[in-house]
């Protein structure tokens, strides 16, 4: 009977701190969820998932959008070596000094719903871009820019944010500053030096 007793006694010790040890993880991970969605910043037409927006981060935004666009069904590589591109415009006076800058550099043509409206002051008129007459093509196509698929979108919002944090993820194109689909010929490609090949774009850098 004794020993039966301890049996009892052992397995109601047991239990409790069981039940004591389930409780203490449940808190932990509701905790941890909290803290992660009270660190995410949403808007409205944010895509589920996305890891910043372009309110919260606008330059890793316009990084990260470029990268979508121009890349999302390339291997990793040629999606690193899209934003390293940027990132090297950057840093050459040549191009505009920032990333939205850099992404979206082109000819720019007052909408018509402005236009008629001579005394409308310069930060109410609206512009877009001249079809074709960009840096990167995707912005002046003439196509939407929403964004469909969630899963490439972070996976591309994660890349532009370890490429412009972090100094090991830069220079796979060696300086590139421009490149183009293997399916183009485009005639500044002789001006410049061939760096070489990721995935379906060529890469170039000044001579």
């Amino acid at each position: 009977m004794l020993a039966f007793k301890y049996t009892i006694d052992d397995f109601k010790y047991y239990m409790r701190w069981a039940i004591g040890f389930v409780s203490t993880v449940c808190f932990i991970l509701i905790s941890v969820s909290l803290t992660h969605a009270q660190a995410v910043t949403l808007i409205s037409d944010a895509v589920d998932g996305e890891l910043y927006t372009n309110t919260s981060h606008p330059e890793l935004y316009c990084l990260a959008k470029n990268i979508y666009f121009e890349a999302k069904s390339e291997p990793v590589a040629g999606q690193y070596a899209v934003a390293d591109v940027v990132l090297n415009r950057v840093q050459d006076s040549r191009f505009p000094s920032t990333i939205c800058d850099v992404v979206y550099e082109g000819v720019m043509r007052e909408s018509w719903k402005t236009k008629q409206h001579k005394d409308l002051p310069d930060d109410e008129r609206i512009f877009h871009p001249v079809r074709h007459k960009c840096q990167f093509s995707w912005y002046c196509d003439g196509k939407s820019d929403k964004i469909k698929d969630s899963d490439a979108w972070r996976k591309c919002q994660e890349i532009a944010y370890r490429i412009a944090r972090e100094s090991r993820f830069r220079g796979i194109t060696e300086k590139s500053t421009h490149y183009h689909a293997t399916y183009v010929s485009p005639k500044w490609a002789p001006q410049l030096d061939l760096v070489g090949r990721i995935g379906t774009h060529i890469f170039y850098r000044w001579r």
